[in-house]
């Protein structure tokens, strides 16, 4: 069993029994769906399906339809759907283990951390890929996130020349990056003495200041799990929505956390503090993400393959 069932309004855990039903009645329902060909088995089609329970968030059911267009669910988990662009760095993807499913890696300036994340869109990537594993350019990535325990913090007051000044040392820093990772000894020394002069500074304040007064957000990674942070970041929108299935409420929040820019859902429960545009939310998250393709191609339900067969 998932444990971030909470994260998406239900508060408490569904029995199997319960779970099974509801994915079935939500499969024959929903109109998200995508198809592919199993490489594996050409007899058999990969399926998904998004069950929606609330706004943009729900069940995705993953598995595969048989020669007699029986559908067997091999897995299912949480998600989160987002139109916000995260980031544009280019990704890979891997294979995992124990199913179908794939994991997405990034590079993004922006954290300074590789991002790891559960891809939500895997049809859609085997379809545009044809699993190759290499490295997808001209492509962006949508990042979302589902936290099982959040605060909400005040912020850090900031005057317009904060603000300008905050805005120009990180593109420099985004561009020192981009070129320590093309091997420049020159911007390498910038950024280590940059660090050093942070380390510096933090260490002189703390003493009489609250850390969360000096750093104003972070996303680092946490635990011995690959898809899971720590991040502190502004609440750039906040939504408060209905499981409608539960009648639990959830907050979706638009986050930003050093200029990653991703959209949360967690449960209203496990959310100390009131959220709103401005303030902070500290918590940890599971991370998903989608890759926009520019070129989305043509999906095929197991009706069309009927008809090609014929």
């Amino acid at each position: 069993m998932h444990k971030y069932w909470r994260a998406i309004g239900f508060s408490k855990q569904p029995k199997r029994k319960e779970l099974i039903e509801l994915i079935q009645k939500g499969i024959d329902r929903t109109k998200s769906r995508s198809y592919t060909v199993n490489e594996d088995d050409e007899d058999s089609l990969l399926a998904q399906f998004d069950i929606e329970l609330g706004s943009n968030y729900g069940i995705c059911v993953c598995g595969q339809f048989d020669d007699g267009d029986e559908f067997f669910p091999e897995y299912y988990y949480p998600y989160l759907n987002s139109d916000v662009i995260s980031t544009r760095e280019t990704a890979s993807v891997e294979r995992r283990v124990d199913n179908n499913s794939f994991a997405g890696i990034c590079d993004d300036m922006k954290v300074g951390v590789t991002l790891i994340f559960r891809l939500h869109n895997t049809i859609e990537y085997i379809k545009n890929t044809h699993t190759s594993f290499v490295p997808l350019e001209n492509t962006s990535i949508t990042l979302t996130a589902l936290s099982l325990e959040g605060t909400v913090m005040l912020p850090i007051y900031k005057s317009e020349s904060d603000l300008l000044k905050k805005k120009n040392t990180e593109i420099k820093r985004r561009h020192l990056m981009n070129a320590a990772k093309s091997g420049d000894e020159n911007a390498m020394k910038e950024l280590t003495i940059a660090d050093m002069d942070t380390y510096a500074n933090i260490l002189s304040h703390i003493q009489y200041e609250d850390v969360y007064s000096l750093v104003e957000s972070y996303f680092m990674p946490y635990g011995a799990e690959c898809e899971l942070y720590s991040v502190m970041g502004e609440i750039k929108a906040c939504l408060l929505t209905r499981n409608h299935v539960t009648m639990d409420e959830v907050y979706v929040m638009t986050i930003d956390s050093n200029g990653l820019v991703f959209d949360l859902a967690i449960n209203r429960q496990d959310l100390y503090g009131e959220p709103a545009v401005g303030r902070r939310f500290k918590g940890i998250i599971w991370l998903q993400g989608k890759i926009n393709f520019p070129l989305s191609q043509n999906l095929s339900s197991p009706e069309e393959r009927d008809g090609k067969d014929s």
